[in-house]
Order: structure tokens, then C-alpha cells, then sequence
């Protein structure tokens, strides 16, 4: 919020849990690190076919998600405008985890991989950051932009980072050597949003030029 705090809620009757405190501006952008699980639901990219009823499907997100909570506790990274990333368990504490800084301007985007191994931050300071899932450390800049970032979005096996920006442009990024793999040219300005498919063979992106382009990986 513009008032600098995060709350969690109940959702089951609404209530508030907890206010989650640190950032010295707005927050911007939060991600779950369970939230490609809570997008996908059965689904998982390694599994050839999904049973055909509703509730063998509602069983297997269920018990997809509580296995995962079972061996990785959830956490939440947030974004503000305070240049700084941090990363809280809201669930068993109001006190954040790590703080992370490293970024010169404010963050737009943040971003759990879909294993929960590892946090993507881009900013106005034209850089993706990428840090330690698990503890906040950092661990690479990834810089070729010449403008903003805008935002981040992750291949389902976590192996690939894609950045959109303010220079017109999307670039890949391989997670294991810490390098950009690729460029995806075609936006004749600012590219506001990009997105990637759950069983990662496509890429959908948009931009002030007005145009929604659909890549193929």
C-alpha cells in the first residue's frame, strides 16, 4: 500500500493477521512463492495428461500445493519504491526475513521462479536482480536494457527469465550461466507487460505500441 505496510488477511472470514512492516515507500509489487502452483493447479508441464473430472483435478491441485508447503515454507517478497526488496514469511511472522538492496531506483516487479528457488526483481534502474529463494541472498545483475524494467516472467522448468522494457525490447535470460540467451525485437515502443505460458511454450507480451504478440519458445 501507499501506506508503506502489507496486511494479511483471513480467508476464510476477512479478518486481518498481521501488518507487515520495513519499506520507507509505497509497495509496489508482491509475489507468493507459491503462486505458479496456486496459477496452475493440476497442471504441471512434466505431466502428459489431467484426469478428466473436476474433482480428481480440485484433489490433485490440493494435494500439489500441500506437498509443496510440506517441504518449502511460504514466503512473500514484495517491491517498493524505497529501491529495496524484501522477503517475509507472513504466516509465522510479522518481521521480515532479509532485507535487499542493490537496486538504484524503484522496483516494479518481483517475481518467484516456479520451483521457489530463486527471486527475479526488475526496476527502473534498467536491471533484473536475481536472489536466493530461500534466503534473499544475492546472486547476479542481469543488465543490457537501456530503459526501465517493467516487468518479469518466468519459464515453467526455472531454468529461463524474460524482461520487458521501457527500450522497446524483451530479453531472455538463462538462470545457469547468468547470461542473456536472446532478444525478442517487434515492439515499436515501451513493452508494458509480458507473460509465460504454465507449459512453457509460449510467451504473450503487450505495449504502448498496441499490439499483443504471441512468441513461440
Amino acid at each position: 500500500s501507499q501506506d508503506r505496510s502489507i496486511k494479511v488477511w483471513d480467508a476464510a472470514d476477512g479478518t486481518q493477521r498481521r501488518s507487515l512492516d520495513g519499506h520507507a515507500h509505497w509497495v509496489t509489487t508482491m509475489s507468493l512463492s507459491t503462486d505458479y502452483l496456486l496459477r496452475t493447479g493440476a497442471f504441471d508441464y512434466k505431466c502428459e495428461k489431467l484426469p478428466e473430472e473436476p474433482l480428481e483435478r480440485m484433489a490433485m491441485a490440493g494435494k500439489r500445493y500441500l506437498e509443496e508447503k510440506r517441504t518449502k515454507r511460504e514466503r512473500l517478497v514484495s517491491g517498493s519504491d524505497d529501491f529495496t526488496v524484501h522477503l517475509w514469511e507472513p504466516m509465522t511472522s510479522k518481521k521480515a526475513l532479509c532485507k535487499m538492496v542493490g537496486h538504484q531506483q524503484l522496483v516494479n516487479d518481483v517475481r518467484f521462479s516456479p520451483d521457489q528457488m530463486y527471486i527475479a526483481s526488475g526496476s527502473f534502474d534498467k536491471s533484473v536482480r536475481l536472489w536466493d529463494g530461500l534466503t534473499g541472498k544475492y546472486l547476479a545483475a542481469f543488465r543490457g536494457h537501456v530503459g526501465a524494467v517493467y516487468q518479469i516472467a518466468w519459464s515453467a522448468d526455472s531454468r529461463l527469465l524474460l524482461s520487458a522494457s521501457k527500450d522497446s525490447t524483451l530479453k531472455v535470460w538463462e538462470i545457469r550461466t547468468r547470461k542473456q540467451k536472446g532478444d525478442l525485437p517487434g515492439h515499436a515502443d515501451e513493452v508494458f507487460t509480458a507473460d509465460w505460458s504454465p507449459d512453457g511454450a509460449r510467451v504473450a507480451t503487450g505495449g504502448k505500441d498496441r499490439v499483443v504478440k504471441l512468441w513461440h519458445h
